[in-house]
């Protein structure tokens, strides 16, 4: 994305965003993820779809599955987790924090209905770590593939920002499969 526009909102946006305001649309998210999984029995949150360009959705994400958007988002969630986590307490990025945007978030193979669990598992670690750290806003940064330079409460905000992206393709999914 190279829009500087869209770039400025969404900046603009995190900056206006509390802590607190970004746990919570993390929180929501997450309850709506859980909400369409009872709604994805095995063979059908397996089964791939192609979804209309969307907003978030790269190329090569088109045709996944439900589990395998929930098996991205789980990937995502534990590099976000390690970022934040690394830049609140001033440590150098290291493991899940180091992950190629481009290929390391991609699903691994066949997705089953596991990811729900290690989706859930994603989030409820990360809520319960991110409240146990000092200041986020105004730690050292480091780059968004696409947003520039983030500090910790910046990527915080990113978290639930990139699962609401993904919600809406969960959700076309759900008209998608049979």
């Amino acid at each position: 994305m190279s829009n500087p526009v869209i770039k400025a909102v969404i900046r603009t946006r995190f900056l206006l965003t509390s802590r607190e305001k970004a746990s919570g649309l993390i929180r929501n998210s997450a309850d709506a993820y859980l909400r369409l999984a009872e709604r994805f029995d095995g063979a059908r949150g397996a089964m791939p779809a192609r979804v209309p360009s969307m907003i978030g959705v790269d190329p090569e994400m088109r045709d996944w599955s439900f589990f395998q958007v929930l098996e991205h988002n789980a990937i995502v969630n534990r590099g976000i987790a390690a970022t934040v986590e690394a830049l609140a307490l001033g440590k150098e990025l290291s493991g899940a924090a180091l992950m190629n945007p481009r290929t390391d978030v991609l699903p691994k193979g066949l997705s089953g209905p596991e990811q729900l669990e290690f989706f859930r598992r994603s989030v409820e670690d990360y809520l319960a770590m991110v409240g146990t750290l000092p200041e986020l806003r105004g730690t050292e940064e480091t780059p968004h593939p696409i947003f520039g330079s983030f500090d910790a409460h910046k990527w915080h905000c990113m978290f639930g920002l990139h699962l609401g992206l993904h919600l809406r393709q969960a959700e076309k999914l759900l008209s998608l499969v049979p």
